[in-house]
């Protein structure tokens, strides 16, 4: 702890946002960074606690404390090294992570400024990546080969620990790259895809197999495969959107969320679409249904594209707005009310609205028809009653777009030599959970082999 009264006499800082009238015009990214002297006073203002909770609330195990004092000294290298002992890719989390660490750290309970955590790992590792210390690692070979069907966090963050460890790594990915949802679902303006390429090529220059285009499904695909492999890796994540079961739902201009952002997402990389496939959300008015990252991911996808207006609506209520949540706090994760950059890029948020019909004019979409709705408690306990609060309204329309989640994946009895990691074990989660997730598996794979 280099500076003991920094959190005494250093606000917090974040390096903010590019102006929303510069940003909307492009999916570069919106995160701006702070220059090094700044960065390196953000990161003397952690306290270096004796119960650090930092550590505990990461799923990777990350020890902020001990990188932010390096980096406060200015010993980058050992940041680095600190950094990537527990994390694999910081390039990732340090961009798109809700920063779990800093919802626990302490600074964060008593003063609600805590140390910048994210923001100072993503400049760690962009710093790595600039001076040279990251380098290429050739792992002794151990014999045995190990197949990761998905090459989403959770399956690139087995396949590295595996791969380390002196397996024969392949990765067989389903589409055109691999990255899952880092490259399909979360637009450009958060993550650079160019990131995931510079991460890929290095995994790649380590000794891991890349197979793409290659589909992995059913319980007889997965037997085959487990027989030319010493052990299998599905890490498939979540595939199956939440849908919404209501009249009208089959008119056009009705997609789920993933549709919109990962053509976006492969339209920036170079893939093109007849006018019938593309989804666009230009001169329309669109509504998001769902309240979470990925509605919000929708809304700056369509201001970029030049829609008309954005509402965004929710079946729960609205979180309390603040640091703390009174119904669930510390140690539990806060339910407070989040504005993103889309938000504040211009968008109607309501809470509290069921949708009842899609309405339409032939086959095109025109309006959906919600009702206003409040939740009162169960007499006979468990999940609150719906009841409708006023009359039906018709929010106009020509793009609706659904954010309701992922359902959680069944699996069957799989061979033992096959394991089940990331979303595709626990259902939709955090990046930095599937990571870990990944890393958890890769223990139980070298186990079992060395067994």
């Amino acid at each position: 702890m280099g500076n003991p009264k920094a959190f005494l006499t250093t606000h917090r800082q974040e390096a903010g946002y590019r102006p929303i009238h510069d940003r909307i015009h492009d999916f570069g990214e919106v995160e701006q960074t702070l220059n090094t002297r700044e960065r390196k006073t953000q990161a003397s203002r952690c306290m270096d606690c004796g119960v650090p909770f930092c550590h505990w609330a990461c799923p990777l195990g990350n020890k902020p404390p001990e990188w932010n004092d390096a980096l406060y000294k200015g010993e980058w290298e050992l940041a680095y090294r600190l950094l990537t002992s527990t994390n694999p890719f910081p390039e990732f989390t340090g961009r798109v992570c809700p920063a779990l660490c800093e919802k626990a750290c302490v600074l964060n309970l008593i003063e609600h400024e805590p140390t910048t955590n994210r923001e100072d790992e993503c400049a760690i590792i962009e710093a790595a990546f600039r001076e040279g210390y990251v380098t290429v690692r050739s792992p002794r070979r151990n014999g045995k080969k190990v197949a990761v069907v998905g090459g989403g966090p959770a399956g690139l963050a087995a396949a590295n620990d595996l791969n380390m460890m002196g397996y024969e790594v392949t990765v067989i990915e389903k589409n055109e790259a691999a990255g899952g949802l880092l490259r399909y679902g979360i637009p450009n303006f958060k993550l650079n895809k160019a990131i995931i390429n510079r991460r890929l090529a290095l995994l790649g220059e380590e000794g891991i197999t890349f197979q793409y285009g290659t589909a992995i499904e059913g319980e007889e695909a997965v037997a085959q495969l487990a027989e030319q492999y010493d052990a299998v890796v599905i890490a498939t994540g979540t595939p199956t959107a939440r849908d919404l079961k209501v009249p009208g739902r089959e008119l056009k201009g009705v997609h789920f969320a993933l549709e919109l952002l990962s053509q976006q997402n492969r339209v920036l990389a170079g893939m093109e679409f007849s006018k019938e496939e593309r989804i666009t959300a230009k001169g329309k008015d669109v509504l998001v249904i769902g309240g979470g990252d990925t509605g919000s991911d929708c809304i700056g996808t369509a201001h970029r594209q030049g829609c008309k207006s954005v509402t965004q609506i929710e079946i729960m209520p609205r979180p309390v707005e603040g640091f703390t949540d009174p119904q669930n706090p510390w140690p539990n994760y806060p339910r407070t009310l989040k504005t993103t950059s889309s938000h504040e890029e211009g968008c109607v948020r309501r809470w509290n609205i069921n949708t009842l019909e899609f309405l339409g004019k032939g086959d095109w979409l025109t309006g959906v028809r919600v009702q206003e709705i409040d939740w009162v408690a169960n007499p006979e306990g468990g999940r609150p009653l719906m009841v409708e609060k006023g009359k039906p309204e018709v929010i106009k329309a020509e793009l609706v777009l659904l954010a309701m989640g992922f359902l959680k994946p069944q699996h069957p009895q799989y061979a033992a030599n096959v394991f089940v990691c990331g979303d595709a074990a626990n259902g939709a989660s955090l990046v930095v959970r599937a990571m870990a997730s990944g890393k958890e598996t890769a223990k139980k794979v070298d186990l079992y082999i060395r067994k």
